[in-house]
């Protein structure tokens, strides 16, 4: 198993980075998954296809991490069906997460990408780097937030403006806790029963998925 990368809290120093973590805690912690965002592409069983990233490198490293706060899942996806992931780092708590060390501009890219919005032009980080926080919309991935940094650059996400008592809960989708649960397995980080208790406590898959049921699927 790997260890664990040590998260320092606080905020980098460096406003403009070359390089960021692009720490996902969705279905993006799974590479095949990521791989159409950064290169385009129709991913299997959608309608959708991403147009990718000006840089279409995967990722040089990807890291396993634990970040404060609470995942949960909301709203319903066009894509997946059921509920979406999303990330509140004011709740108490902690996150299973995947970072991929990716560009600046890579990040841009997909974060446009997941705010259904067209990749190509960079996104300003300072107030993320210099606040934690920074609002560009009021869409339910337009929130950047910074989880602190590993190795002096920034753990960068994105999730929705409001937080995980602010809405209603709405379980995932099968295709989706699959998809999920598989990209924390393969960060070599946790065993099938750590990411199957893990997921299965999640707000929103608590009480509809068991532990039993997504140990299942990452065994099947």
């Amino acid at each position: 198993m790997k260890a664990l990368q040590e998260v320092d809290p606080t905020l980098p120093d460096d406003l403009n980075p070359e390089h960021v973590w692009y720490t996902s805690y969705g279905s993006n912690m799974h590479l095949d998954r990521l791989r159409f965002y950064l290169q385009g592409g129709r991913p299997p069983g959608t309608a959708t296809v991403c147009p990718g990233c000006r840089d279409p490198r995967m990722p040089t490293r990807s890291i396993p991490v634990e970040l404060r706060g609470v995942v949960y899942f909301a709203t319903e996806s066009a894509l997946w069906g059921g509920g979406r992931a999303f990330y509140d780092p004011r709740a108490e708590g902690r996150v299973l997460a995947r970072a991929h060390l990716v560009t600046a501009g890579q990040f841009s890219d997909v974060a446009a990408q997941e705010m259904y919005r067209e990749p190509g032009t960079g996104i300003d980080l300072t107030d993320v780097l210099t606040r934690g926080t920074a609002v560009l919309g009021d869409g339910r991935y337009e929130t950047l937030v910074c989880a602190g940094q590993v190795e002096g650059l920034p753990l960068l996400t994105f999730t929705a403006p409001w937080g995980l008592r602010d809405v209603t809960w709405n379980p995932p989708s099968a295709a989706y806790v699959r998809y999920l649960a598989a990209g924390l397995l393969s960060a070599e980080a946790w065993d099938v029963d750590a990411v199957a208790s893990y997921v299965a406590a999640c707000p929103g898959a608590a009480g509809h998925w068991s532990e039993e049921a997504i140990a299942a699927m990452l065994r099947d």
